[in-house]
């Protein structure tokens, strides 16, 4: 098992929030964590929120081992300004960085590698999925996005399907799949624990960057995105 990076330090503004975990000794609870509603203004908001975490830890930021970022799928600036952050970051500092998916996020429940054959699917626009199969905690194929009422049948499910997230029952259902209705809700703790399980695996990858589903809305924003570095 590889030594965590602590204190790692784990966020996310992939939507309607900014969202924050300091992990400092692999505790069951993340002794500070931090979940604001926001409609707008993450970019603004995200970094004095992260000061006020390490703060609260009488922290600063060399004192990091380690960095990971929510990277959607999710709102197509939201995204890129937690992505940007962590690297920018990570590169500062020297530090590992790792970006997780709110695939990861809706997967982690308990024992989270253990089943061989999963879709876990997550809540996208116009009423639609974004889907992506697992096995044995680990992703099988790139997300898909997809409209249950009429996609379904293109599916091939693997033998021993269990649906896990948003409208798992309705999606399992043609299949005879195993359903677990569940939202992606305590979202700083989720971050802090699948984060930390990501380092202890040695599992970080490469840098992270966007994870997008779909285009972005053809209307684009009135300022331009923050630059992902190379």
């Amino acid at each position: 098992m590889v030594p965590l990076s602590l204190p790692l330090l784990a966020f996310d503004t992939s939507a309607a929030h900014c969202a924050a975990a300091l992990l400092l000794s692999g505790d069951t609870l993340p002794p500070v964590m931090r979940m604001e509603v926001m409609e707008k203004g993450q970019a603004e908001r995200l970094m004095p929120l992260l000061e006020e975490v390490l703060a609260e830890a009488g922290l600063g930021w060399r004192d990091l081992g380690g960095i990971a970022v929510g990277i959607g799928p999710g709102n197509f600036t939201g995204v890129r300004i937690a992505v940007s952050a962590a690297r920018g970051l990570a590169l500062g500092l020297g530090i590992p960085v790792a970006g997780i998916s709110s695939f990861e996020l809706m997967h982690e429940r308990g024992e989270p590698d253990i089943h061989p054959a999963e879709w876990v699917c997550l809540p996208a626009p116009r009423d639609q999925v974004y889907l992506q199969h697992f096995s044995h905690g680990l992703t099988q194929s790139a997300p898909i996005l997809l409209d249950p009422a009429t996609s379904l049948a293109a599916l091939t499910p693997p033998e021993g399907l269990r649906v896990v997230g948003h409208r798992a029952a309705e999606i399992a259902r043609p299949f005879g799949a195993e359903a677990v209705e569940t939202a992606l809700t305590d979202l700083p703790r989720r971050l802090a624990h699948t984060a930390a399980r990501r380092f202890r695996s040695g599992r970080i990858g490469p840098r992270p960057a966007p994870l997008y589903v779909r285009p972005a809305d053809a209307s684009p924003p009135s300022e331009p995105p923050p630059v992902i570095l190379p």
